[in-house]
């Protein structure tokens, strides 16, 4: 229902105020940012995005009360997890390639 994709999603909405251009802050198209923005709200008990549509004013998303909980928790699960986990990922880290160039 949530992982580092759809956290960095829901974040650039946060960021943007704008599903097409979170989007486009992860080279990803409108169609495909929208599909786990839907996902992500079906998933949940109440929508973690709201929108309103374009016209004279603009459209725009926003995240709900509920997605900037369930974001917050995300991102402080994820820094629990590589403070205990350091020694194991300096391990997994250690055996792979070197792909930077």
């Amino acid at each position: 229902m949530l992982g580092p994709g759809k956290a960095d999603l829901l974040g650039h909405i946060r960021e943007t105020g704008s599903i097409a251009a979170a989007g486009r802050c992860m080279a990803m198209s409108y169609k495909r940012a929208w599909t786990l923005v839907e996902e992500m709200n079906t998933a949940f008990q109440m929508p973690l995005v709201v929108s309103t549509r374009g016209g004279k004013n603009g459209g725009g998303a926003r995240l709900t009360e509920a997605g900037v909980m369930v974001l917050d928790n995300y991102r402080k699960l994820e820094r629990i997890v590589a403070e205990a986990g350091a020694e194991k990922i300096d391990a997994i880290r250690s055996i792979t390639r070197d792909m930077s160039g």
